[in-house]
């Protein structure tokens, strides 16, 4: 499902519950609310709604270039907001799981100092320097676990730290971040970045009382402004509602071949332990030449999806947009923890769903992938890009993600990628250092 075929629908969530989203301007560099979110529902007794991007590459999948593009875009509203050499001098700290990707864009546009996204992975011998709750999130903790406990300290006087989320609904995750960070790392000035921000005035009048409790200035920005009204009986509505079958199946089963990718020592394959300006360079040529070997064993005649792997989103996103300059018509998304509903009617942008077994840390809790194939992406190849702690028994396994996509007839390449090692890119560090 594409964000165009949504457009031409009217929303099936509206018509059927009532629940209606109104934008409050016209938007950042020519966006608009409704190109941006479409109206979705979860499984979830606490927010039963969910707004489904069109440009993040998560319940979507969505050309490359769409997704950098609306990232650029933030980050371009950042640099307005504070200037260039502060954005340059600023620290980035995505959301997990779903901005991980999308603030690593944001620091990738503005050329931050630095940039950490938070976890929800917790393995062995790992160091955990932090944590902070999301209340309506399915994963409620998040994790900071940065190979320096001091990353993310102010290095210089006025030091900014931009928090990047997909979606700010009420402020309040972001606030408890700041509140979490401000304790032991002091600071006083934060810019809160997002795609959309549904924010009513008396939720921005609480962000504006909580920054002043805390003693510290706190500016928004986003592409888009507006708000959900949502019935007062929507969530046992929603709760009593059958999704679709999940997991389709083809008459064939596809194949899988697998891949595991060169990757230089020393650079981090993401934000989850940090990540330094001059680690740009070659985790691009990493992955550029991840890219190339992958694209040798595709069908260059077959649209592709590139699927990361939760909260690794962005080397998933910098090999699409590789293989996309390459000629293949190509989408990205990631698979999520969100149990979201599935119907296949107009207008709804959850069309097809897959459910299947965790390769990692809880293998008892489900995970899903959304969609996979739209109209501009037709009976897709798939390309699975995971990092070695999930590649697991439970990944290849009957009722795992391998299983689930081939038995829909999408053939799979699984592309393993080196997962960086907290220790190991602290000690690389400190050499560097010497």
């Amino acid at each position: 499902m594409s964000s165009n075929e949504i457009d031409r629908q009217p929303d099936w969530v509206t018509t059927r519950f009532g629940v209606t989203v109104a934008s409050d301007d016209t938007g950042y560099a020519g966006h608009s609310l409704r190109d941006l979110v479409v109206l979705g529902l979860r499984h979830n007794k606490r927010r039963a709604h969910l707004l489904v991007s069109t440009v993040l590459g998560k319940h979507i999948p969505t050309p490359p270039h769409v997704v950098r593009g609306a990232a650029d875009d933030l980050g371009a509203a950042v640099i307005e907001q504070i200037g260039a050499d502060a954005a340059r001098n600023a620290i980035v700290f995505g959301f997990a799981e779903t901005a991980t990707g999308l603030g690593h864009c944001v620091a990738q546009r503005i050329s931050a100092s630095r940039y950490l996204h938070s976890t929800r992975r917790q393995l062995p011998g790992t160091v955990v320097s932090g944590t902070f709750e999301e209340g309506h999130s399915h994963a409620t903790t998040h994790l900071l676990q940065p190979s320096d406990p001091a990353f993310l300290d102010a290095t210089t006087p006025g030091e900014t730290l931009i928090l990047v989320d997909d979606e700010i609904s009420t402020g309040t995750t972001a606030l408890g971040a700041i509140e979490t960070i401000v304790v032991t790392r002091p600071r006083t000035r934060f810019v809160v970045a997002s795609l959309v921000d549904m924010r009513s005035a008396g939720q921005r009048a609480e962000c504006a009382k909580a920054a002043a409790d805390l003693g510290v200035e706190i500016s928004y920005v986003a592409l888009a402004h507006g708000s959900v009204r949502l019935p007062p009986t929507l969530l046992d509505d929603v709760w009593q509602l059958n999704s679709d079958a999940l997991n389709p199946i083809a008459p064939e089963r596809a194949d899988v071949t697998t891949i595991t990718l060169d990757w230089p020592e020393g650079t981090p394959d993401g934000g989850r332990h940090g990540f330094e300006r001059s680690d740009a360079g070659p985790f691009h040529d990493a992955t550029e030449t991840a890219a190339a070997a992958i694209a040798d064993r595709l069908d260059p005649r077959r649209p592709v999806v590139v699927i990361g792997h939760e909260e690794l989103m962005y080397a998933p996103l910098c090999i699409a947009e590789s293989l996309e300059q390459r000629g293949f018509v190509t989408g990205y998304q990631t698979t999520t923890r969100s149990p979201a509903q599935v119907h296949d009617v107009p207008g709804y942008p959850l069309r097809r769903g897959f459910r299947f077994v965790a390769p990692e840390t809880d293998p008892e809790t489900p995970r899903y992938i959304y969609n996979v194939s739209s109209e501009a992406l037709p009976d897709p190849q798939a390309v699975v890009v995971v990092d070695t702690p999930a590649d697991t028994p439970e990944l290849r396994e009957g009722g795992g993600l391998l299983d689930v996509l081939t038995a829909a007839g999408h053939p799979v390449t699984l592309a393993i990628l080196p997962a960086t090692d907290q220790a190991r890119l602290r000690e690389s560090r400190e050499a560097a250092r010497r």
